[in-house]
């Protein structure tokens, strides 16, 4: 890690090309550290509201509530990256540990973005020990295909082969479902 020509001590940037690196496990936990970065698996860190309301002003997870976010973060692995105590980024992984996964809900927050931590927060995801010798991994995204593609995520192969429902109102319904509001 080089700190920025700028002089700003806190400007940490992760190389580019640097692996994951060690990780420990924390109780069921796992974590990688570059410092002052943290990347942890520990659901007791995160912070739902925070990550609610990044989400909630995506355009993948427009209106989603912080119920909808807890739940989807009890059913997955979730990874949270953090300087110091803040948490600055989030990765969500839906899986059967054993033959397939489904990356969804990837941040880092703009004021740190620009230092290699999206790419170090996704190393961090193929790197956990639950996540080894999976047969598909999957993602969409509009925004961040050429960092996905440097960790070797490529174009469906057969997209004629998947199909989906869609229903893209299903947040703002359970949201007003829970305060009342609506119809």
């Amino acid at each position: 890690m080089a700190r920025s020509a700028a002089g700003d001590p806190r400007f940490v940037r992760v190389p580019s090309d640097a692996p994951a690196g060690a990780r420990t496990s924390v109780g069921p936990a796992v974590e990688w550290r570059r410092e002052p970065y943290l990347v942890s698996t520990d659901p007791a860190r995160l912070d739902i509201p925070a990550t609610t309301t990044f989400l909630a002003t995506s355009p993948w997870a427009p209106e989603i509530s912080e119920d909808t976010v807890r739940r989807s973060i009890e059913q997955s692995v979730a990874f949270g990256l953090y300087d110091g105590a803040a948490q600055v980024g989030f990765a969500r992984v839906v899986t059967d540990r054993a033959t397939f996964a489904w990356v969804c809900d990837v941040f880092v927050v703009e004021t740190h973005r620009g230092r290699g931590l999206g790419l170090w927060l996704m190393r961090c995801v193929h790197d956990h020990p639950d996540l080894q010798e999976l047969r598909r991994w999957v993602l969409t995204s509009s925004t961040a295909r050429d960092l996905y593609a440097r960790l070797g995520f490529r174009a469906l192969a057969a997209p004629g082969n998947y199909m989906e429902i869609a229903d893209p109102g299903v947040h703002r319904r359970q949201r007003e479902r829970e305060t009342g509001s609506g119809v």
